[in-house]
């Protein structure tokens, strides 16, 4: 009688995720203000462009604002903007033609670029800490933002993961849920991976 293998895949998620719980705990986290048995929710009413948006807890994730979606932010209580963008995107004025981060200084809120993206920007543990650090420093509404949400959406469940002691498959879900699909490996398999931790 033959066994098919568990598929494995070693997965690295800006962090080492050793000794994480893979239960989902319960109830509200106050501190970013979201129900762990609830997943983010799409926003589909707003100003301007925003190219995919989702709220979880006093967090919105999505991809690349214009400027009158800065301003709809602004107005709905929104005191800080997080930008993962690389250096290069946030420059291609044929893509953003207008400088974000006076836009946001503008507007009175808080900039932070935290670029993502390539061997100069690598997916680390420091730009998780980073994040949690201006989650530390505003307690109201936060934007995170990339082109189109996919690195927020990674960034966000990493964050919940090492920070807030989300299992790797409930953090996982949250992005799933936003803007990180299933690994095309899955959809091959007919079947979800496992997955395995490495340091």
């Amino acid at each position: 009688m033959s066994h098919k293998p568990a598929v494995t895949v070693a997965l690295f998620i800006f962090v080492s995720l050793v000794g994480f719980a893979e239960e989902p705990s319960e109830g509200l986290d106050v501190e970013i203000g979201l129900d762990r048995e609830a997943l983010p929710r799409e926003v589909t009413a707003f100003e301007g462009e925003i190219r995919g948006l989702w709220r979880d807890g006093r967090i919105y994730i999505g991809g690349q604002p214009d400027e009158s979606a800065l301003k709809y932010l602004q107005d709905e209580g929104v005191t800080a903007v997080v930008n993962l963008s690389t250096p290069a995107e946030v420059d291609d004025r044929e893509r953003i033609p207008f400088d974000e981060a006076s836009v946001v200084a503008e507007l009175g809120m808080d900039y932070v670029h935290i670029p993502l993206g390539g061997e100069e920007h690598p997916y680390s543990t420091e730009a998780v800490a980073r994040f949690s650090s201006v989650l530390e420093r505003h307690d109201g509404l936060v934007f995170l933002h990339c082109t189109v949400g996919w690195r927020a959406s990674y960034m966000w469940s990493a964050y919940l993961i090492s920070e807030h002691e989300f299992g790797i498959n409930q953090g996982m879900a949250r992005g799933k849920a936003m803007a990180i699909s299933d690994l095309p490996i899955e959809g091959l398999l007919g079947q979800e991976l496992e997955f395995a931790v490495a340091n």
